[in-house]
């Protein structure tokens, strides 16, 4: 991975020279020699292709003066000159290719490792982070950034370099050739051409920056629309979401618009100075010829030349629009790579070993925001192999308990211990191997039923994955699938039943075969009879296991070793199931409530 050089003040601006540094060791990847061979290679043929574009003109000019005399000898000589220059145009289309062939390699490397730091780094940030953003602007990032990266490769070495050492070598000859006034000409038409591309391209990089944000905008628009499809049928919101996506559309084709407009604008600008330069050059060789300084052929001479160099000068200005144009790409994905990771593992730490898989929260508080708390002082131990529940109204903070767990967030004060070791100074990787959860919201791959049972642990055989099925009490509909467990799930799971879901959900737990289970409300989808399928299986899991039930139905828990009962962040009451009702406090009271609602759910079905 390249070295980190980030700045990490968050209102730096990124799209300048300190975005292209941090670019360089993409180009020359100190771990890999062999790519660095190749960009020898890829230079090496670049000097060779340049020696030969400057020899043409040469040839082409000794072949109109030979052309200008007579004899056989001459028409020969002329012949083998046009012939040279046919090869050398060959030649040079050789070198161009074997160069392109040679480097190929290496933009891809980049590209790949530029995406997969991203990718990694994406994985790395917290939750807080994922909740804030939206994927669709996220994913258009990592699109733009890593496409910017190949094109600046080749755009750096391929044509900034070449195109310097032309100039220089042109000059050279120009003022051997015809004097310092050519070269003072030419000189000046190049800083007038570079001064009108770097102004015009500076207001281009402003309408740049404005299309892209409107691009993420629509693009973000049409993604959270689709996720939400059944959501926008519910209300018959299609015309709604149509208007909302036709005016993002609209606003990014008035910048699109500004744009190439403006990209006109520069062509004509650029097309009015190398003209300028070209008629001047020309006029003067005339000039020239007229009063017996030059012969006919240095007309061609001059006239080649400066064909070629208005070439790469043409590419030039389209080079420094689009390396302006990806610096502010690139500088959008280096600031992922820059953005603090919130919960990082301690320097050095080790990893979690469980011998006896106890959980203690020791005076816990925490909030998503700092003027919003959610847990204050909160205190429990679940011992090693005990079942415990945890219970509240909503809000209480029951799920933001497995969040804390799992350590998607950090609590501002207070101790999470799990076998003693506090979790903050384990690695992450190793807390979360040793913890399996069944959410409330099971939300699967677009992919088979088979790989979201599988992905509970890398390398899951195909009997360990059938077992967890048959486990979760999914056999029956797998049974029925014609294709089984290679049936496609769809996005988000969405062509399963949310019942379905919640028990692939179940499977994929069982197939990590954790020491320690959260249940969030696992089977809060299930009807009755797959509830109690369901938790009998659930029960046989948790024997000699830590395990700790979030549940909103109080009946699903009440054999639980202990119940906590959670009120607004603390903990209100605890004990057994008998014990709390013989309490008479919240739970018994929410008991009651629930036993009254099931009831009359009795009797207005009879």
């Amino acid at each position: 991975m390249p070295p980190d050089t980030a700045v990490r003040d968050s209102n730096a601006r990124h799209d300048g020279w300190r975005t292209l540094l941090r670019f360089l060791p993409y180009l020359w990847p100190r771990d890999n020699p062999a790519l660095r061979w190749r960009i020898v290679w890829a230079c090496v043929f670049i000097l060779l292709s340049t020696a030969t574009q400057l020899v043409l003109p040469y040839l082409m000019k000794w072949a109109v003066d030979l052309m200008g005399a007579t004899g056989p000898k001459l028409v020969q000589l002329a012949m083998l000159t046009v012939l040279g220059y046919s090869a050398g145009r060959l030649a040079q289309t050789g070198f161009d290719n074997l160069r392109n062939i040679v480097f190929e390699k290496v933009g891809q490397d980049a590209t790949r490792q530029l995406a997969e730091n991203v990718f990694g780094q994406l994985h790395r940030l917290s939750l807080r982070f994922h909740l804030a953003r939206r994927t669709g602007e996220v994913t258009k990032t990592i699109e733009r950034g890593t496409k910017s990266i190949d094109t600046m490769l080749y755009f750096m070495l391929f044509n900034i370099a070449p195109t310097v050492l032309q100039l220089l070598v042109v000059a050279v000859i120009f003022w051997i050739n015809f004097g310092p006034g050519l070269v003072a000409a030419t000189a000046l038409a190049i800083a007038a051409y570079i001064w009108v591309t770097r102004v015009i391209t500076e207001w281009r990089t402003k309408l740049r920056e404005q299309m892209n944000r409107l691009d993420g905008q629509a693009l973000a628009r049409a993604v959270d629309s689709l996720l939400n499809y059944e959501t926008v049928k519910y209300f018959s919101a299609e015309k709604r979401e149509e208007e909302r996506y036709a005016q993002a559309t609209r606003a990014y084709a008035v910048a699109a618009v500004k744009s190439e407009n403006s990209l006109g604008l520069l062509n004509i600008a650029q097309g009015v100075v190398v003209n300028l330069l070209m008629a001047g050059a020309l006029a003067w060789t005339v000039y020239g010829w007229w009063r017996g300084h030059y012969t006919a052929g240095q007309l061609v001479f001059v006239q080649t030349y400066l064909t070629q160099l208005f070439r790469p000068l043409d590419m030039l200005g389209m080079v420094y629009r689009t390396i302006r144009q990806g610096l502010i790409d690139m500088a959008e994905m280096f600031r992922l790579l820059d953005t603090q990771v919130e919960v990082p593992d301690a320097p050095g730490a080790p990893a979690l070993i469980i011998r006896s898989p106890s959980i203690v929260f020791d005076d816990v508080v925490f909030g998503y925001e700092p003027d919003r708390t959610i847990l204050h002082g909160l205190s429990f131990e679940v011992p090693a192999g005990q079942a415990f529940a945890i219970v509240g109204p909503s809000g209480a903070g029951k799920s933001t308990i497995a969040r804390l767990l799992y350590r998607f967030y950090d609590p501002l004060s207070g101790r999470i211990l799990i076998d003693g070791q506090d979790i903050k100074q384990v690695t992450q990787s190793s807390l979360r191997a040793a913890i399996g959860i069944v959410p409330q919201d099971s939300v699967l791959f677009n992919d088979t039923i088979g790989y979201n049972i599988g992905y509970g642990r890398d390398g899951a055989l195909a009997n360990e994955i059938e077992t967890a099925a048959r486990g979760a009490a999914l056999m029956n509909l797998i049974d029925r699938l014609p294709q089984g467990f290679e049936t496609e799930v769809g996005e988000r799971g969405l062509k399963l039943s949310g019942g379905e879901k919640q028990r692939v959900a179940i499977a994929r737990t069982l197939v990590k075969n954790p020491p320690i289970l959260i249940l969030d409300e696992a089977t809060s989808a299930l009807d009755t009879r797959t509830e109690q399928d369901i938790l009998a299986t659930l029960h046989r899991v948790v024997e000699h296991r830590t395990s700790l039930s979030i549940a909103h139905r109080l009946s699903t828990i009440a054999d639980a070793d202990r119940i906590l009962v959670l009120n607004e962040g603390q903990l209100a009451e605890s004990g057994t199931h008998s014990e709390l009702l013989r309490l008479d406090g919240l739970y018994a009271e929410m008991w009651a409530r629930q036993a009254a609602e099931a009831e009359a759910m009795i009797e207005a079905a009879e």
